[in-house]
């Protein structure tokens, strides 16, 4: 958004969406994030229907065209990272929302959707030495100390040779 792109984000737990939707509010009232804020979008839900619908139509949420009717070019995801298999626990401010996070999860299929959506590339962010989402390889990574992009280029190409059967 800060670049001058639209960003839609979905956030399907209602307490992470409700912070989110507070930031949103408090940039929109800051002098110097109030232009910013007003490319991004929250919507309370799962985004798999919207992806399978953007796929579908090649274009926004319920056929809104998105820059000329071209479908998404990027699809970032973060799901929240997987349980530590270590002894010591997340940091206490983030247990709730890891625990929120956890409900219901499907990352897998959320990929697979935004694999399908995306025209340019689809970005997962993952922990370091967390496995790739799915069996599906990255066209390549970014790596950080703690977290890595894993980034899928070509992805009508890749959907078509990966998921074709």
């Amino acid at each position: 958004a800060a670049a001058g792109h639209r960003v839609h984000i979905f956030e399907r737990q209602p307490v992470i969406a409700a912070l989110l939707a507070d930031g949103l509010a408090r940039a929109a009232a800051h002098p110097e994030t109030a232009e910013i804020s007003r490319r991004i979008r929250l919507t309370v839900g799962d985004a798999v229907p919207a992806l399978e619908v953007m796929q579908e139509t090649g274009a926004g949420e319920k056929g809104e065209d998105c820059e000329g009717g071209e479908g998404v070019d990027v699809v970032y995801l973060d799901p929240m990272f997987p349980e530590r298999r270590k002894s010591a626990l997340v940091k206490k401010e983030l247990q709730l929302l890891q625990l929120l996070a956890h409900l219901d999860s499907s990352p897998e299929k959320l990929l697979e959707s935004a694999l399908e959506a995306a025209t340019r590339r689809v970005v997962v962010k993952r922990p370091m030495k967390a496995p790739f989402l799915t069996d599906l390889s990255p066209s390549h990574s970014l790596s950080g100390k703690t977290v890595r992009f894993d980034v899928y280029l070509g992805c009508l190409l890749s959907r078509n040779k990966e998921y074709s059967g």
